[in-house]
């Protein structure tokens, strides 16, 4: 009896140390050592280490001032006149993404139409697939896991692939310029699109043998009928007369 009383005093004591000290009475409790209780040293957490952001590469609205003004204001002669707060509405600081990029997409559209009024033509068209593929690479980097925009994205690129393929075939000087303007990377198709197995191995050294075979066949009969064939016909024609 007299021992647990000793006890709770001894605790409500070391409780009242912990709480001048600071530390709570859950980090570092009394412990018995050798007959009289010694005081634990307290316990240290550590806070976790930041992890760093992966900086991908720059974005392609980066380079759009923002005091420019949105697509559609910028030909108005009454925003020269008018008051910074209808300016600054009106600007890129507080435009939307898809106002950005369309922007974007006038300015690459400019650079590879072959007059004012052409929206229609093959380089036009590249350029606009261009903003959409980079918008969709944007996006994914970010969320690596949205399979449908993905698609989406590789979709566009093999239509890009195509229309710049019938370019290099038509134009060269126009696909040429458009990859130069837009910074394209053209890179070539792979000879084959197959996957390599050891059963089509197989059976195209079984084909290769058979055509060899067939055109040595081919080769013998020749000869024969070469060699069985007058050498001279006329004479043969006079001969027979």
């Amino acid at each position: 009896m007299l021992a647990n009383i000793a006890l709770q005093t001894v605790l409500k004591s070391s409780v009242g140390v912990f709480r001048g000290s600071g530390c709570s009475a859950l980090t570092a409790a009394p412990r018995l050592t050798g007959g009289c209780f010694a005081i634990a040293p307290p316990v240290r957490h550590y806070a976790r280490v930041v992890k760093k952001k992966k900086t991908g590469p720059e974005s392609q609205l980066s380079d759009l001032p923002p005091t420019m003004l949105k697509s559609g204001y910028a030909a108005v002669p009454l925003l020269q006149t008018t008051d910074d707060v209808v300016k600054r509405l009106l600007s890129l600081e507080l435009a939307s993404h898809s106002d950005k990029l369309q922007l974007k997409k006038e300015q690459l559209i400019a650079k590879v139409q072959r007059d004012e009024n052409d929206y229609t033509s093959v380089e036009v068209r590249v350029a606009i697939l261009t903003t959409k593929i980079r918008n969709f690479q944007e996006h994914l980097q970010k969320h690596n896991k949205d399979k449908s925009n993905k698609r989406r994205m590789l979709m566009d690129i093999d239509r890009r692939k195509k229309l710049l393929k019938n370019l290099r075939l038509v134009n060269y000087d126009a696909f040429e310029k458009v990859c130069e303007q837009l910074g394209i990377t053209y890179s070539f198709p792979p000879e084959y699109y197959r996957r390599v197995t050891h059963r089509w191995l197989a059976k195209k050294a079984l084909c290769i043998k058979v055509f060899q075979e067939v055109q040595r066949q081919k080769a013998e009969q020749r000869l024969m009928m070469q060699s069985l064939a007058p050498a001279d016909p006329k004479a043969a024609k006079t001969a027979s007369v």
